[in-house]
């Protein structure tokens, strides 16, 4: 089995640098064919890569400008953490990425993951769309050299756990496994909840043992992981959107005019369908758990209390530029 960094190199040796296929950004097309790596950490069946890397190829290729697509899906290149190092230096070209992970060469962008930050997918999707977020996406490119080419909602993360959870006050006492990351953690503070730290990869175990009492996730992560055969209740809390930045190395910038165009419109194509892919995948999930009688759905939630405490919270605690992209979260609401 070839370890990661075996596993780039690889990549590194069959695919055609950018900054030699494409000079420059010379408008013409007859740079030289490029092939891209585009990375995940999502399952082939997951609406990430179905609705978004799969998309995303298929356009780019159909557009006939000398750009091929090769997907590396289920974190074959690295785990988050560890990819956008790679995106840095060029050894994938583009990754789809949560913002919390993202964080880690730009702190600002996790906010994009703040509780109740946004009212649904489809402010997220206008945020990033209508120029709100301009200010951050060149404050990232300045970070970091990487280009944010653009931002879906794969779902609302819900909470579970072996008691229903429909107002803040339910969160107290249990021990509740959010990610690792500092937005997550600053999400618990803010919702009131006891965060426990657990890789995901060992969260089934960890419920099953009671070594945490419940976790939050989107409902295709609950699925694709089975945490409703070891857990009794789902809160439909909506507390925070599921994001995926679509991010491009530097060499972005050696393509030429019309390649660049050429994968821009093919990000944008996916943007636009990843909300009706990730809603027929929940409501499948959805029907499934129903009519197997897998889990007791609660859909009731106090989604107005969890959203005024948060609010408050954040408010008073992030500082600086922080604060400021989630002001104009904020601000962007229609």
């Amino acid at each position: 089995m070839k370890t990661n960094r075996e596993r780039l190199a690889l990549v590194a040796a069959l695919s055609v640098p950018l900054a030699l296929a494409a000079c420059g950004g010379d408008d013409s097309s007859g740079g030289g064919d490029v092939e891209l790596t585009l990375a995940h950490s999502y399952t082939e069946d997951q609406p990430q890569h179905t609705c978004g890397a799969e998309v995303i190829k298929d356009e780019v290729e159909a557009a006939d400008v000398g750009v091929s697509v090769e997907i590396y899906p289920a974190s074959q290149l690295g785990e988050d953490a560890d990819r956008i190092a790679s995106v840095q230096s060029g050894d994938i070209d583009i990754d789809i990425q949560g913002a919390s992970a993202l964080a880690a060469v730009y702190d600002p962008v996790g906010v994009i993951d703040a509780a109740y930050a946004f009212d649904d997918a489809a402010h997220l999707e206008r945020f990033f769309e209508e120029g709100a977020a301009d200010q951050l996406r060149k404050d990232f490119k300045a970070a970091s050299d990487v280009s944010i080419l653009g931002a879906w909602s794969a779902g609302a993360r819900e909470f579970t756990a072996n008691k229903p959870i429909r107002e803040p006050a339910d969160l107290e006492g249990l021990r509740m496994r959010f990610p690792g990351s500092p937005q997550f953690l600053l999400n618990a503070k803010a919702l009131g909840a006891d965060a426990t730290e657990v890789a995901y990869e060992e969260l089934y175990l960890a419920l099953q043992q009671g070594v945490v009492d419940g976790q939050e996730n989107p409902l295709t992560n609950i699925d694709a992981s089975n945490l409703v055969e070891v857990q009794d209740y789902l809160s439909i809390s909506d507390h925070a959107q599921n994001s995926n930045l679509i991010v491009a190395a530097p060499s972005y910038d050696d393509l030429t005019s019309e390649q660049q165009s050429a994968l821009d419109d093919a990000v944008a194509a996916a943007v636009k369908q990843m909300p009706g892919c990730v809603e027929k995948a929940e409501k499948e999930i959805l029907d499934k758990w129903e009519s197997e009688d897998a889990i007791d759905i609660v859909d009731d939630v106090d989604q107005e209390a969890f959203a005024d405490q948060t609010d408050a919270w954040f408010r008073e605690n992030l500082k600086g530029d922080s604060l400021a992209v989630y002001e104009a979260i904020k601000d962007s609401a229609q």
